[in-house]
């Protein structure tokens, strides 16, 4: 633990500093008597600090191979494990004391020979976020970062905004960034994304903004990133260790030996991480390669004319150069492709200049155009772009007890690139797209037509047969989007079925023009049948990936569309009915999808958006998707259909509950007897003056669970009532007929009958307890979405309460103090004060206008959705008054 200035611990008293180590490096850094490079890592929502080991205990490793000649010093930060992604108000925190933390690390290093000047930074999911932040910080300066590595932030957008403080500094983040990106030239910035087993933040959000001012950051998946070729989950992808020695690789291959620090050259910096998160070439980085190579030792030299050849040793002895000359080939062929099993960082390609001459002295190394596979190295070459060279030479050089092969063949695009038109989404899978490839060479690429939007998922598949089994190397296939670097990669058996699965993280931008391609890294003699099928539960995936967000949007509205029909029903038959029943009268999508569409499609037109802006109406989430290309109209039905599923089941929840509950209840105690009491008594307004303070001098969403609380004992309070009365009026009946049979009226008789007429007046409050049960079970449900959707500040006070009893900021400390007011008067209420009002006319209509507004403002916002409720159960608790 790094010991703080007293100012910054208590002004942070949660958050601690930590140097990461381990064995004989731990104890001799004990003193904090640092020479090595730091590197501060930042965990992400319910993060530890130390998360850093798994960089930091490679980076030893690295550090002992080349004697600690360089060496990285890693810190962490222990944010308290704070839940930033759901609660918004500790984010700016977070930032200020990440700047403090970069001073008191670089004042560890004063008076050092190579004291650093800026601190790299790895910031994963939110972590990253904060990382950035940094940049708007007015007193930050922009020198004490260089690089900057996410893990599976999300930077354009949060999972779920659930508080204002959180979509806030986003806001604040993303316009800083784009608008003072001349700024950020130095900052070099790499995000990898999880791919699509990270079911937390999908890649799409972890694509940085795309600035066209410079071109110093850069987004990769992990499943294209070289050596790793797989996806991660949201938490694996700290400790991933292919992804670890990628990165701590490429922290190695940064230090600029002058300053022993990481390189001050941006350049270089992005030059690095291209080549090991994007395109690895099998070689060494090398910063400034030689231009020319000389082809020494004793090898043999062999020409070779054929347009096709291959070439398999093992355990040889003798080097030899292999000579392809091109002049016979350029009218014949565009590309040359070459492959080597030989996975070493050794040069093996080379284009020769020498013309007249088999035997080529000094050559240019084209091994730096080869790119990595998981089973082979590959390169392929545009004889175009290559005028001056007469020969490629391929050096094999001595093998002792190895074996591998070398494939090349010359080639003509057009031969090779054959088009794939994808299934229509509708299509439903039943129908499908072939093509067949009688492989003749090395390499196939088959271009998907029409692939381009996010909500398009297909299965494809790969059947291969070969014609001799011995021998055969696996197969390759490569899912290429040319607009991203996203790409998947897949190995086969041969002869083998495969499965791959084609979706996008984000869709074709407007001015790009590319086609995804399936790459086929085939053998010869073989034959390729590529089946290509949409997939309906892959689809349906796409659509919760991107929009499950938004899906407590449609859940409450389809509770509120349900509260209106009640109150409508109250008003025609002067009976409450039951939720079910009701939410499939009245849950129906075309009454709010519509007019937000018709809205989204006249916002097209500048008349109307100038209209909208003067009236000063925020943007129709539905247009901000659609402006992104992630949003269709078939979405809003399909969400609405979960919604509606959900908030049925919800409601058959809380009715079995009820009755278990109720059931309980009544063989425990009787009940008392039922009874109309004042709505507002000084008890109550005792109760609701004491939680209107708990709200402000604690935490909003306390006060709110309290009156939560409270009001499920309620409904169950008027079950059992109900239940219990309604049995007794059933006894007072047949009591009342068994006496009127007799004639003789004898006092007993006439008690009894009494009794059974008291009885019978209690059943029309019964019937009055019954409907107001319904309305407060609807009442319950709707309140469980606030309470749910105001928890993770809860959870955020409660995790903090031991050095802070009030939450600041707090998100719904206003909005508490109303709920407070409302819950305690509706708790008590009953349906025969809501029929006699004059405003539940406008209470039963209000509904449907406000579940439209949530539908149109609340899908990316979500912390909108509880205002909306509340302004409905307002009304309600008019009716109650009025």
């Amino acid at each position: 633990k790094i010991k703080l200035p007293k100012k910054t611990a208590r002004r942070y008293p949660a958050y601690e500093l930590y140097l990461y180590g381990e064995g004989n490096y731990a104890e001799e850094n004990k003193n904090l008597l640092l020479t090595g490079i730091p590197v501060l890592f930042l965990p992400g929502n319910a993060g530890s600090y130390k998360q850093v080991r798994s960089l930091g205990s490679i980076a030893l490793r690295k550090a002992e191979d080349v004697d600690f000649k360089y060496h990285f010093n890693f810190f962490s930060v222990n944010f308290n494990e704070e839940l930033v992604a759901l609660y918004g108000g500790s984010l700016q925190r977070q930032t200020k004391f990440v700047h403090e933390c970069i001073k008191v690390i670089l004042k560890l290093y004063r008076d050092r020979e190579f004291a650093p000047t800026s601190v790299a930074i790895v910031g994963h999911s939110m972590g990253g976020l904060v990382a950035r932040a940094l940049l708007t910080l007015k007193n930050f300066k922009p020198e004490l970062i260089n690089l900057l590595i996410t893990q599976a932030t999300p930077h354009v957008a949060p999972v779920m905004p659930l508080d204002k403080y959180l979509t806030d500094f986003y806001t604040a983040v993303n316009n800083h960034w784009i608008l003072k990106a001349q700024d950020l030239r130095n900052l070099t910035t790499l995000s990898v994304a999880g791919g699509f087993r990270d079911y937390q933040v999908r890649s799409g959000l972890a694509f940085l903004p795309r600035l066209s001012q410079h071109d110093s950051a850069l987004s990769v998946v992990s499943s294209a990133v070289p050596r790793a070729w797989a996806s991660t989950d949201h938490l694996s992808i700290v400790w991933c260790k292919e992804l670890i020695l990628a990165t701590i690789r490429a922290f190695f291959d940064l230090i600029d030996e002058n300053t022993r620090q990481i390189t001050e050259d941006p350049k270089k910096r992005m030059s690095v991480l291209n080549h090991h998160f994007v395109r690895h070439p099998a070689k060494i980085f090398e910063e400034n390669p030689e231009a020319f190579t000389e082809l020494t030792g004793s090898f043999m030299w062999i020409t070779v004319k054929a347009s096709k050849w291959t070439y398999s040793v093992y355990n040889d002895s003798d080097g030899k150069y292999f000579t392809f000359p091109l002049a016979s080939h350029r009218k014949s062929y565009s590309h040359v492709y070459c492959e080597n099993s030989m996975l070493d960082t050794s040069s093996w390609i080379y284009g020769c200049m020498n013309s007249n001459s088999s035997v080529c002295l000094e050559a240019t190394d084209l091994s730096w155009r080869a790119e990595l596979l998981p089973t082979t190295k590959v390169v392929i070459l545009k004889l175009q772009d290559y005028p001056s060279l007469s020969h490629i030479v391929i050096q094999v050089p001595p093998t002792v007890g190895n074996k591998y092969t070398l494939d090349c063949e010359f080639f003509k695009e057009d031969s090779r690139t054959v088009q794939l038109p994808v299934t229509h989404l509708f299509s439903f899978g039943l129908s499908s797209s072939k093509i067949l490839l009688n492989s003749t060479g090395l390499l196939y690429n088959v271009q998907l037509q029409h692939f381009h939007r996010i909500y398009q998922a297909f299965k494809i598949y790969i059947e291969s047969h070969c014609q001799s089994v011995k021998d055969r190397k696996p197969s390759v296939y490569r899912l290429h989007i040319p607009w991203s670097h996203e790409d998947s990669i897949t190995v086969a058996k041969v002869p083998s079925f495969t499965e791959i699965s084609a979706k996008l993280h984000i869709a074709q931008p407007q001015n790009d023009s590319r086609v995804p391609e399936l790459n086929i890294y085939s053998s010869s003699d073989c034959q390729y049948e590529v089946i290509l099928k949409t997939s309906l539960l892959q689809v349906l995936g796409q659509i919760i990936r991107f929009h499950a967000g938004a899906l407590p949007v449609y859940i409450v509205s389809n509770i509120l569309l349900t509260y209106g029909g009640q109150l409508s029903t109250l008003i025609s038959t002067g009976q409450c009915s039951d939720f079910s029943l009701e939410l499939v009268r009245t849950a129906k999508p075309y009454k709010l999808e519509p007019l937000i569409s018709i809205v989204v499609f006249l916002q097209g037109f500048n008349w109307f958006r100038e209209i909208w802006e003067s009236l000063s109406l925020p943007e129709v989430d539905a247009a901000v998707l659609s402006s992104q290309d992630a949003w269709f109209p078939l979405v809003s039905l399909i969400l609405f259909l979960f919604g509606t599923g959900i908030a049925y089941w919800s409601g058959v929840f809380f009715s079995t509950s009820l009755r278990i509950f109720s059931s309980l209840w009544l063989t425990l105690m009787r009940p008392t007897v039922l009874q109309k009491d004042k709505l507002i008594t000084p008890r109550r307004l005792c109760s609701m003056l004491s939680l209107a303070l708990v709200s402000w001098t604690t935490c909003g969403a306390f006060a709110v669970f309290i009156i939560y609380l409270q009001y499920l004992f309620k409904p169950v309070h008027v079950f059992v009532t109900s239940v219990f009365y309604f049995q007794d009026s059933d006894h007072s009946k047949e009591t009342l007929q068994n006496s009127s049979i007799y004639t003789v009226k004898t006092q007993s008789s006439m008690d009894s009958i009494s009794e059974a007429t008291q009885s019978l007046s209690n059943s029309t409050t019964t019937a009055e307890a019954v409907n107001s049960l319904k309305m407060h079970v609807t009442i319950l449900n709707l309140f469980t979405w606030i309470v749910l959707l105001n928890l993770p500040s809860l959870i955020y006070w409660l995790k903090n309460l031991r050095y802070n009893i009030r939450l600041d900021p707090d998100p719904c400390r206003s909005t508490a103090i109303i709920i407070v007011c409302i819950l305690e008067i509706l708790m008590n209420s009953s349906i025969s004060e809501v029929k006699s009002s004059k405003l539940l006319k406008i209470a039963a209509k209000v509904p449907l206008p406000l579940s439209v507004a949530m539908l149109a403002f609340g899908r990316m916002h979500l912390y909108k959705v509880p205002h909306f409720v509340t302004f409905s159960l307002l009304l309600h608790v008019l009716c109650c008054i009025v």
